[in-house]
């Protein structure tokens, strides 16, 4: 009888507790072989958080290593472990979070994906080799708009971003933000697939465009808060309990210089705890006019239970915990292939060897593999899905799931202490610390018996 009353006592409590956190299970051998990634005597991480979903349900969630790492005797800053509450600078799986505001608009038929983006901006927006065809943000969206990220991506607030997008207008006046024509492929707008940043920051500001809101103040309304998730685009959308629960990011670098035995080297975040002071300008800022500042193309800062919020959101055609965040349609639309790597023609980019298909914001895995490229994401192979993986400032991080099985994982890596581009994996163009990640969290959590 006691232990019927435990049973029972345990079922009422996955009930009654949000869910992120209800069907959390511990995994004694999975935790065992994540630590023994991050504790590498060679090559260690400085922290690591991971969830997996399996049929729709968080099953697991671990952390491990240091959000922060104590900076040594006699400093007021103290280390603290990587806990469910600690918020990574996620990198470009921002995109993906972005892609669900903007499809958020397209659900109130405020955003047309099809219709030229100078319509919302207010001044035309042209690749001047191909100056008669418009730019979209469904060619936005999906890396095909022939934008570029040769004369940057991330501007001063007072840059007016039609500055950039119009050459003649005196920022990019060699034109280097759009791609030229080519003598052996298209690659006029819609075409040709490169990836790109800036087309995210032209996203942001469209948004700001159609909801006269900063973008960071939209997604913070719009998406993470109906979604129950905590942090933001931007430090300023940062609270203090958010602040005290950011990981720094680290290398084993300084100035680019690599040094496995050295100390970790903060590169972004590191608030020593304190709320950071508002940028200048920000008050004068005008939506509509330059989003790049502020992180759509890679500023969320957020945790691994909230991007596991977003996944179950996606795997439920919109919907998460009763909270109806897009239309059946509008997820259908994210998934659905936009774009996919000819192997007999040029028409696209793969990146070095990580993309071989895209979505609407959203990175689409089709198991190539090879030496140190591919986009294959379990040893075995044989496994297709979609999401989106971040690269930034030391951190490394994953958001993967099959829309069919309702499987997925989301990891992110706080740090790393040699050179990826160095230490590329087995069997694709991930870092061997991701192909560990990755193969353990598949094998050990989603596809055990």
């Amino acid at each position: 009888m006691r232990a019927l009353r435990l049973v029972l006592l345990a079922t009422i409590a996955l009930i009654t507790m949000p869910s992120i956190h209800a069907a959390t299970l511990a995994d004694p051998a999975l935790s065992s072989t994540l630590q023994s990634v991050v504790s590498d005597p060679v090559q260690p991480l400085s922290s690591l958080s991971a969830l997996v979903i399996r049929d729709g349900q968080v099953v697991y969630e671990g952390h491990f290593g240091s959000r922060v790492i104590a900076s040594g005797a006699g400093s007021a800053e103290q280390g603290k472990a990587a806990d469910h509450d600690t918020l990574y600078r996620m990198a470009s799986i921002s995109k993906l979070v972005t892609t669900i505001g903007a499809m958020r608009l397209l659900d109130a038929g405020r955003l047309d994906l099809d219709a030229d983006v100078g319509q919302y901006l207010g001044y035309a927006v042209r690749n001047p080799h191909f100056a008669d065809q418009p730019i979209t943000t469904r060619m936005l969206l999906t890396h095909t708009s022939s934008l570029r990220d040769d004369g940057g991506y991330f501007f001063p607030l007072d840059t007016s971003l039609k500055s950039v997008l119009q050459p003649e207008a005196g920022q990019a006046g060699s034109g280097t933000a759009w791609a030229a024509a080519d003598a052996h492929s298209d690659r006029s707008p819609g075409r040709y697939f490169t990836y790109c940043n800036l087309n995210f920051g032209v996203v942001g500001t469209v948004i700001e465009a159609i909801t006269g809101q900063r973008f960071d103040l939209y997604m913070q309304k719009e998406v993470l808060q109906p979604l129950g998730i905590a942090g933001g685009f931007t430090p300023e959308t940062l609270t203090p309990a958010d602040i005290a629960h950011v990981a720094v990011l680290y290398r084993k670098a300084r100035d680019d210089v690599w040094d496995p035995n050295g100390p970790w080297v903060p590169q972004v975040d590191d608030y020593q705890g304190t709320t950071p002071t508002p940028r200048a300008g920000l008050d004068a800022y005008v939506p509509g006019t330059n989003a790049t500042g502020f992180g759509p193309q890679g500023g969320l800062r957020t945790s691994v239970a909230g991007l596991g919020r977003v996944m179950q959101m996606l795997m439920n055609r919109g919907t998460v915990n009763g909270v109806r965040m897009l239309s059946p349609q509008a997820v259908a639309a994210m998934l659905q292939p936009q774009w996919r790597k000819n192997p007999n023609q040029d028409n696209g980019d793969t990146l070095n060897g990580f993309l071989y298909a895209w979505g609407l914001g959203m990175q689409r895995f089709v198991d190539v593999s090879g030496p140190s490229t591919g986009d294959r994401f379990v040893a075995q192979g044989g496994l297709t899905g979609v999401g989106h993986m971040g690269f930034a400032y030391g951190l490394e991080s994953g958001f993967i799931f099959d829309p069919l099985t309702r499987n997925g994982v989301v990891y992110a890596i706080g740090g790393v202490s040699a050179n990826p581009e160095q230490n590329r994996g087995r069997y694709s163009a991930y870092s061997i610390w991701q192909e560990r990640t990755l193969d353990a969290l598949w094998q050990l959590a989603v596809q055990r018996p």
